[in-house]
């Protein structure tokens, strides 16, 4: 089924499309305006599966937590559509220079309750091992050959799997996991109470692992500079709205897990440039490579910093000087 078959079939075919735009996913989304409420209409054919995004929907509007309505579905043809938020994400909110401080605050309170539901059945692992693969999908396979000119030995790449298990496996825990969870993907919506008036988006990849990783997405964001005080703010309510979580162990874990993320994503810029023709978040680049410093002076990386102090020095972390031109 066609995009147009299917929004006349759900009662949307006199809407006006307004494309929005596409960011680093294959999914698609398009304002619905004139139909018979405020609606998106989200494309994600095959490859693409919309179960994922249907299933962890469902379990967060279950749990007292703003995700979207799912209005319509044709899973087969991966056309949905569902309620529409607005058109500003915490992230265009702050760039239109909205106090971040109560911004933060929100999004951790949501998050605080987003982590204290007991995650739904069939999550993937975001463990140490899964997360080795996904580094060595980007730092390995893409960052590695474009500076030093060859691909990663078989030897580094398990000298690296191994740092990797030493530095997260003390984390292993198998709670909700976001995973994106930054402005990018978060509305508010100031007309709902509590934790509910952030509105999460783009959770299809959820999984199971330390919660701290969303934390650590939220105010070490990779596209984004986050103030000192807004961070404080952010895991400050975060504790204040999870009980029982050790102000040191979450500091921890967020080291751990951040050092992992900014050096995955940091070579992920390098992987959108060369493979998907995606230039422009090279400009990220710099700023993942201070994020990753700045967690990996916290003891417990100790085994990643043993890993690049052997195999990249200093002046070879940051973006390839082979990829200049295209900043």
């Amino acid at each position: 089924m066609n995009p147009h078959d299917f929004l006349r079939a759900e009662g949307f075919g006199a809407a006006t499309l307004h494309p929005l735009p596409a960011d680093a996913s294959f999914r698609r989304y398009t304002r619905l305006i004139g139909g018979p409420r405020p609606a998106l209409l989200m494309e994600a054919p095959p490859p693409e599966d919309t179960r994922p995004f249907i299933r962890i929907a469902q379990h967060l509007l279950a749990n007292g937590l703003s995700a979207p309505e799912i209005i319509a579905a044709n899973k087969t043809a991966g056309l949905l559509v569902i309620e529409d938020f607005g058109p500003q994400t915490l992230a265009q909110l702050l760039d239109a220079g909205a106090e971040p401080v109560p911004l933060y605050a929100e999004a951790a309170e949501a998050l605080a309750r987003l982590h204290a539901a007991p995650p739904p059945p069939g999550l993937p692992a975001w463990n140490a091992a899964a997360m080795a693969k996904a580094m060595a999908a980007t730092f390995l396979d893409w960052w590695w050959p474009e500076v030093f000119g060859e691909p990663a030995a078989e030897a580094i790449r398990a000298e690296l799997a191994e740092a990797l298990h030493a530095m997260l496996a003390p984390f292993d825990a198998a709670g909700f996991v976001h995973r994106d969870y930054f402005p990018a993907n978060l509305m508010r919506l100031p007309a709902r109470d509590g934790a509910r008036r952030i509105g999460i988006l783009d959770f299809q990849d959820a999984a199971l692992g330390h919660t701290a990783y969303d934390l650590v997405s939220l105010v070490e964001d990779a596209r984004r500079d986050v103030a000192p005080e807004a961070r404080r703010a952010a895991v400050a309510a975060y504790l204040r709205h999870r009980s029982g979580v050790s102000p040191n162990d979450l500091l921890a874990g967020m080291a751990a897990h951040g050092a992992q993320r900014h050096l995955r994503v940091a070579a992920l810029w390098v992987r959108l440039a060369r493979r998907d023709g995606k230039p422009a978040y090279l400009i990220h680049g710099p700023r993942c490579w201070r994020l990753l410093a700045r967690s990996l002076s916290h003891p417990v990386c100790g085994p990643l910093v043993e890993f690049l102090d052997r195999h990249v020095p200093d002046e070879r972390r940051g973006n390839p000087p082979s990829l200049a031109e295209a900043t």
